[in-house]
């Protein structure tokens, strides 16, 4: 057995025990969000609510399966078998590869359409509604207030009707109690406005995202070169020199 057929070999089993990997790591996700699920079935009037965590183990049983027919089919260099797994292979190399384009453009629209939702969202602020708690929630966990900055809520209709010279108490300072949201005091406030924040944040999961498609998508590339080789070598192996047998 020469160096490429070994180096092949070793390629497809560990895609295989990759898709093992990614079925043991879905079917854990989906047990735990259908035992999370269980826990509150009480409170959950929509049964349909377990559909998610059935359609994650349903699609870990297709990765196990898809990683069984690979370790098979190159044990046995079956070429039927690997014939479908190189299949298999190509069909989610042109999705990733899809999905890296898709995420290469979006990344880039990512800040006229963040910048144009985020002004409506604080714009329909009134302290009460559910784009008051999103707009709260974000001010929170990003440390921010406002849209460029805490100044932008002096030109809302919620500051005009409160009349305290005051921001949402999400803009105070972590570990604050006694912040008010005075714009008479500053120093208590996050001044930092959020786009720029949830911008940045956008971006870099996409970032992460791509690169992480990347990687998936060169480790299909040399899955499918190595199917391509064993598949050539069997072809090969059925063939005989003609000083063979009774010539030699």
């Amino acid at each position: 057995m020469d160096c490429g057929v070994i180096t092949s070999k070793t390629v497809l089993l560990l895609l295989s025990l990759a898709f093992w990997a990614a079925a043991a790591g879905l079917s854990y996700v989906g047990g735990y969000v259908m035992n999370t699920y269980r826990s509150y079935d009480n409170f959950l009037q929509d049964k349909y609510a377990l559909l998610p965590a059935v359609i994650i183990l349903c699609v870990a049983a297709v990765m196990f399966i898809i990683g069984l027919l690979g370790c098979c089919a190159t044990f046995r260099e079956s070429r039927v078998g690997l014939g479908l797994f190189l299949a298999i292979i190509l069909i989610i190399f042109i999705a990733e590869v899809s999905a890296f384009v898709l995420a290469f453009v979006y990344r880039e629209k990512v800040k006229s359409d963040v910048q144009g939702t985020m002004r409506t969202v604080f714009e329909k602020y009134d302290g009460r509604n559910s784009e008051s708690a999103v707009m709260d929630y974000l001010q929170e966990n990003l440390h921010c207030c406002g849209v460029k900055n805490y100044s932008d809520w002096t030109a809302t209709q919620w500051f005009n009707s409160t009349g305290n010279n005051s921001v949402p108490l999400s803009c105070c300072k972590q570990n604050l109690k006694n912040c008010t949201g005075s714009l008479d005091q500053p120093q208590e406030l996050n001044t930092q406005g959020c786009l720029g924040e949830l911008e940045a944040g956008l971006q870099s999961v996409i970032s992460y995202a791509m690169l992480v498609i990347l990687g998936f998508a060169i480790v299909k590339f040399f899955g499918m070169l190595s199917v391509c080789v064993l598949t050539c070598k069997r072809e090969d192996s059925g063939y005989q020199p003609l000083y063979s047998g009774v010539f030699a």
